[in-house]
């Protein structure tokens, strides 16, 4: 039996060495982040990483733990030193460049539309149109000046507080990080940690003895994240038009969390977020709630390669060194309050943060989901369980003119994301 489960853990380390995680995550950086080199099979294959827990009862399966935690280990320094190789690749021929957002003007109306039709494609629209162009090209957009510095600094504060509730959670009942993270709490200097659409956020449950310090609390910071989505998807919203665009009121709300990177988290290897379909399935922003350098290990993308045939290449039909060599690669240093938004498909991987040189770096996650994409995705969303397939784009708006109207709460129907 035991013979038995380190082959099978043995077979599925090995598969994913081979494969070099074909479909797996964002990073990041995410890139799309807590999502670390070393757990992206898992978490997007659905499949639980080997356990460390010490608490088995049997001689026996603590012998299987710890040879599983080996080959783990063993795995985990393999695919660290391919993303380092990967890393090296990209600069071989041609030093990876800034990410720049680029200089767009709305086309004007065409002539004889008529003034209703000219009123409702107003410049934000047709502006938003040229946008769509450049990101379906090119497979990644950045636009600056998403979120204003206020706001972008009162949701950075937001997450670590919201971070150290999440510890505190799972250091009682470690079952609780499925709710609070989008891979697995313990990875070092690295995690996605879901975000709740309550009022103040998720608060801890010793706290709940003393409403009345709960509420005043909750009025003394606001609803930032209601009012980080204001400024982004509310009416007059900075991708608003853009996400209409992309997958229209219907896109299905499919991740919502901050991807947190500390000083010495590792690169991640490239990827895809997940596997190659026709249709483009999800588009996702990163926006940087602080200022992005280079040393914080920013999120590397390859432009245009969110195309059947880079995905087929990249997957083993081709010589990948090459792909890697011949990339156009650009670095995502973000200033405070821009985004990049980005095709799923696209080859990408969060850069690693200096131990010595960079700092936390924190970005805000979300995507919406294409409704012409009904099949599965093959990659599971950062976003609270109970919020899972619950909400639009359209639903985001409307909960946002009630907010704009005066309530203070407006998606608590929603409840807040933790599933009893």
């Amino acid at each position: 039996m035991v013979l038995a489960q380190l082959a099978l853990i043995s077979f599925l380390l090995n598969g994913m060495a081979e494969a070099f995680l074909p479909s797996a995550s964002k990073s990041s950086t995410t890139t799309h982040s807590c999502k670390i080199i070393s757990t992206q099979y898992y978490n997007h294959h659905h499949v639980d990483p080997p356990s460390t827990s010490t608490s088995s009862p049997t001689h026996t399966a603590l012998k299987m733990i710890s040879a599983s935690e080996l080959l783990y280990q063993d795995q985990q320094e393999a695919m660290l030193r391919r993303a380092i190789r990967e890393e090296e690749l990209l600069s071989e021929k041609k030093q990876p460049k800034e990410l720049i957002a680029p200089k767009l003007k709305a086309k004007p109306p065409k002539s004889g539309t008529g003034f209703a039709n000219t009123a409702a494609m107003d410049i934000t629209t047709r502006l938003a149109a040229e946008q769509c162009k450049v990101l379906k090209r090119d497979g990644v957009l950045r636009v600056n000046n998403v979120l204003s510095a206020e706001v972008a600094e009162r949701l950075r504060q937001h997450l670590l507080d919201q971070q150290k509730v999440a510890e505190e959670e799972t250091r009682k009942d470690p079952r609780a990080s499925q709710m609070y993270y989008g891979v697995e709490q313990a990875r070092k200097n690295r995690c996605d940690l879901h975000l709740s659409l309550r009022r103040g956020g998720i608060q801890t449950s010793s706290s709940d003895d003393d409403d009345d310090n709960d509420n005043e609390t909750t009025a003394d910071q606001g609803h930032v994240v209601a009012d980080a989505l204001q400024e982004i998807l509310g009416v007059d919203g900075t991708l608003r038009s853009v996400y209409e665009n992309l997958v229209s009121t219907e896109g299905e709300f499919y991740e919502l969390a901050g991807i947190i990177t500390n000083p010495g988290s590792s690169r991640q290897m490239i990827h895809p977020d997940l596997p190659f379909q026709k249709t483009a399935p999800l588009y996702v922003v990163f926006l940087a709630l602080q200022d992005v350098t280079e040393e914080m290990g920013p999120t590397s993308f390859l432009l245009k390669t969110h195309t059947d045939k880079a995905i087929k290449i990249f997957e083993g039909g081709g010589d990948k060194d090459e792909q890697l060599r011949g990339a156009d690669c650009r670095l995502a240093t973000l200033k405070q309050g821009d985004a990049a938004l980005f095709d799923a498909r696209i080859l990408h991987a969060g850069g690693a943060n200096d131990a010595e040189e960079g700092a936390t770096r924190i970005m805000f996650n979300f995507s919406f989901r294409n409704p012409k994409v009904s099949s599965y995705l093959g990659y599971k969303g950062s976003i609270m369980p109970g919020y899972v397939g619950a909400m639009t784009l359209g639903d985001i708006g409307g909960a946002l003119v009630k907010y704009s109207e005066g309530e203070q709460d407006p998606f608590a129907q929603y409840g807040d994301g933790i599933l009893n």
